[in-house]
């Protein structure tokens, strides 16, 4: 195969995640790891564009919106079904979870499941047992990790939509990144009075919003296994840590999830903020979800395991 070849396929495994063949190796893919560095290394360039109270406000609700997909969605329900939903809402958080850029759906939540399968284990992907920077983000661009493991998503796999979003995950976050940039410009135009345009609200509203995404969701594989408190002894080493769980929604009580994974809240405790099953019961409230599984009674007393 000729280097023109050979660049052609590099080319359509970037935009068709699905035509990457399953490769058993932790070598890191460097076409991968790249634009990942990319993102990191546009947010200097906040030095040019400046911020406004407008730029600050779009990121955070960038953020908000987009890591309530990814702890709700993404992982609570794709990866351990822990409510049920329409198909409609299903595929909008679903859309709106993978312009996180952390991959597609069924990507994601059947890595999450291999990860509670073999917890600490040697197939567990991200166990702190490799290392910091293996487990908080490196894991993420090896070989071995590319592929999406459909066997382990059958449920969801079924459906032809969230198949699309998976195998071509790169669309969401071009066209969120292209949003940010349009509404920049149009925000320059209609309303001066702001302050921001296309370049200050792409830097604020999508590089470092990511990026700020990024590590959170990260925080929980590298630090959730090494620092906190244990209530339950779990065959593996979760924690749950207060600090985690305010910045990620409640994902932070790990060893409460590790122990019962198929509940919607997190937090089993009324002192246990969990930002994200708060937003759950709202979203319940107007019927766009329902069935959220309960913690177990018999976890809820004291001394219990």
């Amino acid at each position: 195969m000729n280097l023109l070849q050979r660049s052609g396929r590099a080319f359509v495994r970037r935009f068709d995640t699905w035509q990457v063949p399953r490769e058993d190796s932790q070598r890191i893919s460097v076409t991968r790891l790249l634009p990942f560095l990319a993102l990191h290394l546009g947010c200097v360039a906040v030095i040019w564009t400046g911020w406004s109270p407008f730029a600050l406000w779009f990121a955070a609700g960038a953020w908000l919106v987009r890591k309530f997909a990814v702890t709700a969605f993404f992982h609570r329900y794709f990866s351990h079904r822990a409510f049920s939903t329409s198909r409609a809402v299903q595929f909008v958080l679903a859309f709106v979870g993978t312009a996180c850029a952390q991959r597609g759906p069924l990507w994601w939540a059947a890595h999450h499941r291999q990860h509670h399968r073999f917890s600490d284990e040697e197939q567990d992907a991200h166990s702190p047992k490799r290392g910091f920077w293996r487990s908080h983000w490196l894991w993420f661009f090896e070989q071995r990790n590319r592929h999406t493991r459909i066997e382990e998503v059958r449920d969801f796999a079924r459906f032809p939509e969230l198949r699309f979003l998976d195998r071509f995950d790169i669309i969401p976050p071009v066209l969120f990144a292209a949003f940010t940039v349009a509404l920049g410009f149009a925000l320059q135009r209609w309303a001066p009075g702001l302050g921001t345009g296309p370049g200050q609200l792409f830097v604020w509203g999508f590089l470092i919003s990511t990026v700020a995404l990024y590590h959170t969701t990260f925080s929980i594989n590298s630090l959730a296994h090494v620092f906190g408190s244990r209530r339950f002894e779990t065959s593996d080493t979760s924690r749950n840590n207060f600090w985690l769980a305010l910045l990620t929604f409640g994902e932070g009580w790990h060893n409460n999830h590790h122990r019962f994974p198929g509940s919607a809240r997190q937090g089993f405790f009324w002192w246990e903020f969990d930002l994200s099953y708060y937003l759950l019961r709202t979203m319940a409230a107007f019927g766009l979800v329902w069935d959220l599984r309960p913690v177990p009674d018999k976890l809820l007393k004291p001394n219990s395991e």
